[in-house]
């Protein structure tokens, strides 16, 4: 038995790729990454699908708002739901999601966030540590309820800030940690190993 992710996302898609090379890879146990979906079209994450040979689908969104419309919700559940899966991971995913769309999904729905939860939720969270300043920043992946950024925590990695660090540098840190972080979450919700909410 295959378990089928579905992963959203609105830019580069580095951690798409990261799951899907570790997929590849045969690091993610029973793990199938079934589609990936945009609000973008010209979203790198859509390239990523093909060279990957993965389904793909843009749904697009109203540039200028942050949450999604219920129409745009509709169609992304309805493309969603057709494909049944286990998890619905959000990578990188810029627009923020209603309690219907959550509740849809019977609650099966991950994000990445940039920090160590619960400090620094919202936009700019690398920025914002690197400029408070802290010692330790991060990585977290946690369950998506309605709240921005207050899921229950599945998962951190942590990242120190050096003197000698940069905001680019920083930065590279953080993702470097997210692409460890998220794949290793996925396979141990596959497998198991982390319960699910419900």
């Amino acid at each position: 038995m295959s378990f089928k992710i579905i992963i959203l996302g609105s830019g580069r898609g580095s951690n798409a790729k990261a799951i899907l090379e570790a997929e590849a890879k045969g690091q993610l146990g029973a793990v199938s990454t079934v589609a990936i979906l945009s609000d973008k079209q010209e979203a790198p994450i859509l390239d990523l699908a093909k060279q990957f040979g993965k389904p793909s689908q843009c749904i697009p969104c109203n540039p200028k708002k942050a949450r999604l419309h219920p129409d745009e919700t509709k169609a992304f559940l309805e493309a969603i739901q057709s494909y049944q899966p286990d998890l619905v991971v959000l990578a990188g995913f810029m627009k923020i999601i209603d309690s219907h769309f959550i509740e849809s999904l019977n609650g099966k729905i991950i994000n990445l966030h940039p920090s160590l939860l619960p400090s620094f939720p919202g936009i700019n969270s690398i920025e914002t540590a690197f400029n408070f300043p802290v010692k330790i920043t991060g990585c977290t992946v946690h369950w998506v309820i309605p709240e921005i950024d207050a899921g229950m925590i599945i998962d951190q990695k942590a990242v120190t800030i050096e003197p000698n660090d940069t905001i680019e540098s920083l930065s590279e840190k953080v993702h470097a940690a997210e692409h460890q972080l998220l794949p290793e979450v996925i396979r141990q919700l596959s497998a198991g190993e982390v319960p699910f909410p419900n």
